[in-house]
């Protein structure tokens, strides 16, 4: 890596005078050409209330002319751009290079928007579009220039700009709209874009479009992205004739996960007091418009959790049937593999019809890169195989991955804290199939304080039961699961982990899972996941399709972790057969 110079970082109280003094006090300085007269980025910052803040990222050619035209136009017609017109704390942070030029300030510019969506400190992040470029000359100097940029902001002010470590681990900024896309979810994003473009142009109603792929290929990414970018387009002051001033909303079935998207559409101002349903759950959302009103564009995430028979408050059939009738298009992320609950289950016939329907229409598109596990083809191969084909064969060499099994749950856990401990780690988590009772906000009837995860002397609750202070529950609202501190000391369900990403994932594999006759099968006698194990009524017949959703459960689990995967299993023959997959001697 070539030698990289120091940014040129400047702060500035924000305001036209502010920049015409900084004008004359630099002018005659040797860098000030890279301030004045190169391209450049900039951090405006109001700070709201203590240690919360309003962001704005920019890049310009001109910072004097930019600043005038946020001040004098912008002001005029945006909120945010009025509140730092009339703040007098507003400042901006105003950033040189040398190497600096145009596609590299867009794509920096879109780095700081992704790490500081994932500020806790920062409330909203204020900027109309993603920037993200393609390769370019000095397209490997990103990285490097960012994270000097970075260091040098955080010695200025830490509250605003914390430890990158931090950041990366929250769900925020893992499910982030600023991701730098991979040239497969580019193509994917560009097809979907055209494909409502057309149906919208077309005044098509009930059209869907799949999005098909494994646990960790990078869906949710794509998803988001894809929900920001049509919220630029469908604004007022939106360049795109068709897509300008259409509606659209983003559903997710998944509890922990509407936390996160709601956090995202929060800071990015998507969703307001005056717009709250811009993301909500299904049920809501088809309860509120079957019938009645038309949104142009839903998207769903893991639709595989749509329900496809009537519960609780909804009363129809199939969700995603419903959704079609509620909107002219539909962009629903779907993998079968994921599908948990008796509910959500889908006839192979259907699933096949709607994939081809999907597919005759072009309107189906498949992610096929594995993005979440960080290790190498062989790795994921092997995990696949458990999930897939019910086989354990020798675990592979990995330098980059950290697949182990263990002696004991306590053996597990000592490492996995060990883990949780170590800021560089990230955050890492205890999971385990359903296979201990759990009754959410009931308490056991056997005198024990919670529902625990029990094997042998080793024991743990359940998710979301130990107690929080006032001041954890204040910084926890909002936060999913695994990013609450307490956590550590729970074990999660595919219920509360199902579409997110751990550093280092523990998966004590349950006594529903066994090894008979030379392959791992599934026992719903010893599972305690009634939405999995209990017979429904489908196309009018009762069905079991326990053996397909307790599979399913075991491939979230295995498929969480990043940088590690640590194993633990309860049934006797399956543990021996994963230790002597370990020692190679199978």
């Amino acid at each position: 890596m070539k030698n990289i110079s120091t940014p040129i970082i400047r702060e500035i109280s924000y305001n036209n005078d502010s920049i015409d003094d900084f004008e004359n006090e630099i002018k005659n300085e040797k860098n000030s050409k890279y301030l004045l007269r190169y391209p450049t980025i900039y951090i405006v910052n109001d700070e709201v209330t203590p240690n919360k803040y309003s962001v704005y990222v920019g890049e310009t050619n001109n910072i004097k002319r930019r600043t005038s035209e946020h001040l004098q136009d912008d002001s005029r017609l945006d909120t945010f751009w009025k509140k730092i017109d009339e703040s007098n704390d507003a400042k901006m942070f105003l950033i040189g290079h040398d190497h600096f030029n145009k596609s590299l300030t867009l794509d920096i510019e879109n780095k700081l928007m992704h790490y500081m969506t994932g500020v806790d400190t920062v409330e909203l992040v204020h900027n109309g579009r993603s920037n993200q470029q393609d390769e370019y000359y000095t397209s490997d100097e990103l990285d490097p220039i960012f994270y000097k940029i970075w260091g040098q902001l955080r010695k200025i002010d830490k509250n605003l700009f914390p430890v990158l470590s931090v950041i990366r681990d929250s769900a925020i900024f893992k499910a982030s709209p600023f991701h730098r896309l991979t040239s497969e979810q580019l193509a994917a994003k560009d097809t979907i874009i055209m494909k409502i473009e057309e149906a919208l142009n077309r005044d098509k109603v009930g059209q869907l479009i799949l999005v098909k792929g494994e646990a960790g290929a990078g869906k949710t990414v794509l998803l988001s992205n894809l929900f920001y970018d049509l919220t630029q387009m469908a604004a007022e002051n939106s360049d795109n004739s068709i897509l300008k001033n259409k509606t659209q909303t983003l559903l997710v079935n998944h509890d922990q996960q509407l936390k996160v998207y709601k956090q995202i559409a929060n800071k990015l101002g998507i969703r307001s007091k005056v717009n709250p349903e811009t993301v909500e759950k299904p049920t809501k959302f088809i309860n509120d418009h079957l019938g009645k009103s038309m949104v142009d564009v839903v998207l769903v995430d893991e639709a595989h959790l749509l329900w496809t028979q009537g519960k609780q408050s909804y009363q129809g059939e199939n969700q995603l049937d419903d959704l079609l009738k509620c909107a002219r298009v539909v962009v629903a992320v779907f993998d079968p593999n994921q599908i948990l609950s008796r509910e959500q289950y889908w006839g192979l016939d259907k699933l096949n019809r709607m994939t081809l329907d999907a597919l005759s229409e072009g309107n189906l598109v498949e992610l096929h890169n594995q993005m979440r596990i960080d290790g190498n083809k062989n790795t994921v191969e092997w995990i696949r195989r458990i999930t897939d084909e019910q086989k354990v064969t020798n675990i592979p060499m990995d330098n980059k991955y950290d697949l182990k099994v263990f002696n004991s749950p306590e053996e597990l856990y000592g490492q996995l804290s060990k883990k949780s401990l170590n800021e560089e780690s990230g955050i890492s988590r205890l999971l385990a199939t359903f296979d201990w009772k759990y009754i959410d906000k009931k308490k056991p009837d056997n005198g024990e304080k919670y529902w625990n995860v029990t094997v042998g002397d080793f024991s743990m609750p359940w998710n979301l039961q130990l107690p929080q202070t006032k001041e954890q529950k204040r910084h926890n609202k909002g936060l999913a699961w695994a990013e609450q501190e307490q956590t550590i000391g729970e074990v999660g369900s595919t219920f509360t982990i199902q579409g997110f990403d751990l550093n280092y994932a523990g998966v004590i594999i349950g006594p529903s899972v066994k090894y008979r006759d030379g392959k791992i099968i599934f026992d719903k006698s010893a599972s305690q996941n009634t939405k999995a194990k209990q017979r429904r009524t489908y196309e009018g017949e009762k069905i079991d399709a326990s053996d397909t959703l307790l599979k399913n459960e075991l491939n979230v689990l295995l498929t969480r972790g990043v940088h590690g995967l640590y194993i633990y299993a309860v049934d006797e023959q399956l543990q021996n057969r994963l230790l002597e997959a370990q020692k190679g001697t199978l």
